[in-house]
C-alpha cells in the first residue's frame, strides 16, 4: 500500500467530515450554543472520524474488495450452485458484522441489545445476498424480486409493533456501508461473469438494492418475537468534561470498549477467508500479508471511527437538536437538516464512484452531473421530512408505502439497469454520516418536540435510503423518452459510381 494512496484516502474522509463539521461549528456559535467541552470533544471526535474513515477505506480497498473479488471467482470457476449460495450467506452475515454504520445504529436502539440487533440483521444480509446470487444464475428481473419482497416486509409492516417498525427499515439502509458494498459488489461481478447474454452486466448492478431488504424482513421477525429491554442510547453516553485531560481520558476509557467490539466484528470474517484460502486459494506468502496489512489497516480505522462517532460526534448531534428545536423552531431545524444532507452526498466517496459508472453504462446520456444532482435532491428532501417526522410524529409508514410503490412502478417503465443504480444509490447514500450525525440530530429534536424515539426519530436512515430510488428512476424514465423522441438520423445514400469518403462516414 501506498503512503499517497493514503493521504488521498484521508482527504476524500476530510471531505466528507469537514462540510459537516463546519455547519455544526457555525450552528453552535449562532443558533445553538454548546457548552466549550461539548464542542471541544466534538472537534476531537471530527480529527478521529476522518482518520477512521481514512484508514478504514484505504483497508477495505486492500482487503475486503480484494477478498470480495478472490472468492468470487474461485467460486464462479466451481461452477457448482449450491456451493455458491451457502458460502454467499456465510460472507454476507460474517462481512455485516462489521459495519461500522451497524454498529452505530445498534448503539442507538434503546430497546434491542446491540449483539441481538447485529446478529438478525447479519442474518438477514445473508439470506438476501444468497437470493441475490441465485437470482444473478438464473438471470431472474431485478423488478420482480424486489416487488415480492416488499410485498412481504409491507405485509409484515401493518402488523408489526411501531417500536420495531422504523429501527426495522433503518437497518436496511445501514447495512450497505464501506464495509459491505465494495466485497458484496465484487462478488456479484464474479458471479455475473458465469453468463453470457447481454443482461449479465445490468444484473451485477442492484445487489446493494436487494441485500438492504434482508435486514428489515429479519427485524421486522424479531419484532414478533422478542421482547425488548430497557437501554441507553450511545449518543446520550457524555458527560462535562472540567479540563481538556478529563476530557482525554474520556476518550481514552472508550478505546479499550471498541478495540474489543471490533476485534470481535474483523475477525471472524478474517478467519472465514483464511480457510478459504487453504482450501482453495492457496495464496503466496506476500499476496496474503499484503491482505492481512489491509485488514489491519481496516481495523484501526474502525476502533478510531466508532470511538469518534460515538464519543464525541453522536452525542453534540443529539444536544444540538435538542438546542435547534428547543429555540429556533421546526422550520429551521428543518433547513439546517436539508443542508446537511445535500453536503453529505457532495462528500460521500462512494456517491462519486456510482454516478461516474452511470454515466459510462448510459454512454453518457445520463451525466454524472445529472446523477449527483438527483441525489442531492433526494438525500436534502429526505433529511428535512425526518425532522418534520420527529416534530410531527408522522407514521413512518405514511412515506415508506406509497414512496416504494411509486419506485416499484416505476420500475416497469424504465430499464432494468436504471432500477438497479437506483436501489444501489438509496444504499450508498445512506453513509457513515447519517449514523453517526443525522440520526442523532433526529433523537434531539424528537426529545425536544416530547416524542417518542422509537416511532419518531427512528427512520431517517430508511427515507434516505428511499429517496434515490424515485429520483434516480425519475432520471432514468426522462432520459428513456428523451432517446425515443430523438429524431433518427437518416442513412445518406451514395452512388454505384460514387467515391465515398470513409471519414465522413464515420462521421
Amino acid at each position: 500500500m501506498r503512503r499517497n494512496a493514503l493521504r488521498d484516502k484521508i482527504f476524500e474522509a476530510a471531505r466528507a467530515v469537514l462540510p459537516i463539521a463546519a455547519v455544526v461549528t457555525a450552528l453552535c456559535f449562532t443558533v445553538s450554543p454548546v457548552r466549550t467541552d461539548l464542542f471541544l470533544s466534538f472537534a476531537v471526535g471530527a480529527v478521529m472520524l476522518v482518520f477512521g474513515l481514512g484508514f478504514f477505506t484505504m483497508g477495505a480497498e486492500h482487503a475486503m474488495t480484494r477478498m470480495g473479488a478472490l472468492m468470487g471467482a474461485r467460486l464462479t470457476r466451481s461452477r457448482r450452485t449450491p456451493l455458491i449460495l451457502g458460502l454467499s450467506f456465510v460472507i454476507g452475515v460474517l462481512i455485516t458484522v462489521a459495519e461500522p454504520d451497524l454498529q452505530v445504529l445498534a448503539g442507538n436502539v434503546p430497546n434491542i441489545d446491540s449483539f441481538v440487533l447485529i446478529l438478525t440483521v447479519s442474518l438477514g444480509v445473508g439470506l438476501y445476498l444468497t437470493v441475490c446470487m441465485w437470482r444473478i444464475l438464473r438471470g431472474v428481473p431485478l423488478k420482480y424480486v424486489l416487488l415480492a419482497s416488499y410485498a412481504l416486509v409491507f405485509a409484515l409492516a401493518l402488523f408489526e409493533d411501531p417500536n420495531y417498525l422504523s429501527v426495522a427499515f433503518d437497518a436496511g439502509g445501514v447495512t450497505t456501508g464501506p464495509m459491505t458494498s465494495p466485497l458484496i459488489m465484487a462478488l456479484g461481478v464474479g458471479v455475473a461473469s458465469i453468463r453470457s447474454d447481454r443482461n449479465a452486466e445490468a444484473d451485477s448492478f442492484g445487489l446493494l438494492g436487494v441485500c438492504s431488504v434482508g435486514p428489515v424482513l429479519a427485524v421486522l421477525l424479531l419484532g414478533f418475537f422478542y421482547g425488548g429491554e430497557a437501554g441507553v442510547i450511545s449518543a446520550a453516553e457524555i458527560g462535562a468534561s472540567a479540563d481538556t485531560v478529563e476530557m482525554g481520558l474520556g476518550y481514552l476509557r472508550a478505546v479499550p470498549r471498541y478495540l474489543w467490539e471490533c476485534f470481535l466484528s474483523v475477525a471472524p470474517i478474517l478467519a472465514f477467508f483464511l480457510l478459504f484460502d487453504l482450501a482453495a486459494l492457496r495464496l503466496k506468502k506476500r499476496a496474503l500479508f499484503k491482505l492481512l496489512a489491509g485488514v489491519t489497516l481496516t481495523y484501526a480505522g474502525l476502533v478510531l471511527f466508532l470511538t469518534g462517532a460515538n464519543v464525541g460526534f453522536s452525542s453534540l448531534g443529539l444536544i444540538l437538536g435538542r438546542g435547534l428545536a428547543g429555540g429556533a423552531g421546526w422550520p429551521v431545524v428543518t433547513a439546517v437538516a436539508a443542508v446537511l444532507g445535500w453536503f453529505i452526498v457532495e462528500a460521500e466517496p462512494a456517491v462519486h464512484i456510482l454516478t461516474l459508472q452511470v454515466e459510462e453504462i448510459s454512454n453518457g446520456a445520463v451525466s454524472a452531473r445529472t446523477m449527483k444532482l438527483a441525489l442531492n435532491v433526494a438525500v436534502a428532501l429526505a433529511a428535512a421530512l425526518s425532522m418534520v417526522r420527529a416534530v410531527f410524529g408522522i407514521h413512518i409508514l405514511w412515506f415508506l408505502l406509497p414512496g416504494y410503490a411509486a419506485a416499484l412502478g416505476i420500475s416497469f417503465f424504465v430499464p432494468q439497469i436504471f432500477t438497479a443504480v437506483a436501489f444501489d444509490a438509496g444504499g450508498v447514500a445512506s453513509g457513515p454520516m447519517t449514523t453517526t450525525f443525522l440520526l442523532p440530530l433526529a433523537m434531539g429534536v424528537c426529545q425536544a418536540a416530547g416524542g417518542d424515539l422509537l416511532t419518531d426519530a427512528f427512520g431517517i436512515v430508511a427515507l434516505i435510503a428511499m429517496m434515490p430510488l424515485l429520483t434516480v428512476q425519475t432520471v432514468g424514465l426522462l432520459s428513456e423518452r428523451k432517446r425515443r423522441r430523438a429524431p433518427v438520423r437518416p442513412r445518406e445514400a451514395y452512388g454505384d459510381n460514387e467515391i465515398i469518403e470513409l471519414w465522413e462516414v464515420a462521421e
